[in-house]
């Protein structure tokens, strides 16, 4: 994820957006209807500072939720709606990754320039892996039990072992590793390279670049989603505030959308066809996928949201907020209608 620019703090507060009708007071207020509306606001422990990435189990209902400033990992049971345990140890933790197979959380710790391997059951770090200049964020392919991980300031995608909880290789990229994704239809990991305003195709196996693919339209491409059944990527561009919709057979650039300023986290909701794009602006764009083609249901803003996590199962979205009335939040959304 990308660092985030403190001279964009003070401008946030001049955004125009739509807004969520039942919204808190630091909502902003706008015509129209909002796409989401609020489920419950659980409060989370720790000070009012930035989260990052969130990795849902989706075996055990448990959301793991990086509060990135706080060094803390963050165990919420979404079942129940309350957290279970805030680890500390994970020193500016940003990607977070749950491995349900395995009964491993993938933790980026920044701070220390490791990954950090998680057990999900004993809920204790059980590994360190390393160095790492920047690790952001992960993906896991099952096809080669590695672990893939952006290394956003080292230009590299560096890979680990599950196994043997190692590092193994750095595969050069060119330019800043934007987000990683696994593609399990063509057993591939993707990668956004900033720079080189492309994706990268790394073979899992052999550990080679086998494909670059342009991203015409799209600025410093940051966050990927993927619908792995109709074969598409969403790729969000955090120099243009623009996205772009992929096919993931032909690999050519369909189109491309507006999107909030400087987006960074994507979730894609496979059941109802919504994908929620996050932005550091605090504004969430919804987009409602029509075949080969998106159709935006509206925008809102909440201070900082930048991080997005949707559980496919009950169709909720979780927003942890960083400070709202001078504390830390998980707001939980679920869409207002269903789709056309």
């Amino acid at each position: 994820m990308r660092p985030y620019p403190f001279w964009r703090i003070g401008s946030q507060c001049l955004i125009a957006v739509l807004l969520l009708s039942n919204a808190s007071p630091q909502t902003k207020k706008s015509s129209g209807q909002s796409p989401l509306k609020t489920v419950a606001d659980v409060p989370l422990p720790g000070p009012a500072v930035r989260f990052d990435y969130q990795s849902l189990d989706p075996t055990t209902g448990v959301l793991y939720i990086a509060h990135m400033n706080a060094d803390h990992l963050v165990v919420f049971d979404t079942a129940n709606r309350k957290v279970t345990a805030n680890i500390g140890g994970f020193a500016r933790v940003h990607g977070v990754w749950a491995v349900p197979e395995l009964q491993r959380l993938f933790a980026s710790v920044t701070g220390d320039h490791e990954v950090a391997v998680f057990d999900t059951k004993l809920l204790r770090t059980v590994a360190r892996v390393g160095p790492i200049n920047y690790p952001d964020g992960i993906a896991y392919a099952p096809s080669s039990n590695r672990v893939f991980v952006s290394d956003e300031h080292g230009n590299t995608d560096a890979v680990i072992d599950a196994q043997a909880n190692n590092l193994i290789k750095k595969i050069e990229l060119g330019g800043g590793a934007g987000n990683t994704v696994y593609d399990p239809t063509w057993k591939r990991i993707l990668v956004a390279v900033h720079e080189k305003n492309d994706l990268v195709a790394i073979d899992p196996v052999k550990l080679d670049i086998i494909g670059r693919y342009p991203l015409p339209g799209v600025k410093e491409p940051h966050g990927i989603a993927l619908d792995v059944a109709n074969r598409l990527a969403f790729v969000a561009g955090a120099g243009n505030h623009t996205m772009a919709l992929v096919d993931l057979n032909s690999m050519k650039t369909l189109g491309t959308y507006p999107v909030g300023d400087d987006p960074d986290v994507l979730s894609f909701d496979p059941g109802l066809k919504l994908l929620y794009v996050s932005a550091e602006s605090g504004d969430v764009w919804v987009y409602r996928e029509d075949g080969k083609n998106l159709k935006a249901l509206g925008n809102f803003s909440m201070p900082r949201a930048h991080t997005v996590c949707v559980d496919p199962k009950t169709h909720l979205v979780y927003f942890p907020l960083e400070n709202i009335n001078g504390h830390p939040l998980l707001r939980i959304m679920e869409p207002v209608s269903a789709p056309e």
